[in-house]
């Protein structure tokens, strides 16, 4: 199960002089992130500086992608019909919900699996610890250098976050293999004596 979202990154720390004479209009980097709603982990991005609508990013960034998930998850703003069909047309269930034109977009989106889809909020945790844990901006100043930054710092949060569940892991199976008593001891709610 996969989730999809964008985001924009900060590119104005260069100086207002260089934005100028490098004719740089555009302030933010937008970046759409696949995500594994299971791993929280990021799949792939894609970073554009142009106003491209999400409907246009959308089928770029799953196509690339259609072996690695088997539900999509996205809100409205990837709502395309011939993106859905394609989808369906690989065996993939999309969950993205409809803009409501018409009345029979809000039933289809009442329909919706209410479950799946609040796993979409996974994507936007994982923006939201990317930027909190390293800044919302980007350093480098030309454009292929600031793709290069956002994809180690992707992989940056997938290590980072293979680690930690390792340790979890590892703990936990620490416990485990010592007996299922001192599994009971550790979390046993009666007093001791």
């Amino acid at each position: 199960m996969a989730a999809l979202d964008s985001t924009g990154w900060d590119r104005s720390h260069a100086s207002r002089y260089y934005t100028q004479r490098a004719k740089l209009k555009i302030r933010v980097l937008k970046t759409t992130l696949l995500v594994d709603t299971e791993a929280q982990a990021v799949l792939d991005l894609h970073l554009t500086t142009t106003r491209r609508h999400d409907t246009q990013i959308g089928p770029i960034i799953t196509e690339r992608n259609l072996e690695r998930f088997h539900i999509l998850i996205a809100d409205k703003g990837y709502d395309d019909r011939a993106h859905r069909e394609r989808l369906r047309e690989e065996g993939k269930k999309p969950l993205i919900k409809h803009r409501e034109f018409k009345p029979y977009h809000k039933e289809a989106n009442s329909r919706m699996d209410r479950k799946l889809y609040h796993r979409r909020g996974l994507v936007e945790t994982v923006i939201s610890v990317m930027k909190r844990r390293y800044g919302s901006g980007v350093r480098s100043r030309v454009w292929w250098r600031q793709f290069r930054e956002l994809v180690a710092l992707c992989l940056v949060y997938n290590l980072e976050r293979a680690v930690r569940v390792g340790i979890v892991l590892l703990a936990l199976g620490q416990l485990l293999s010592q007996g299922p008593q001192s599994l009971k001891q550790r979390i046993s709610t009666e007093p001791r004596g």
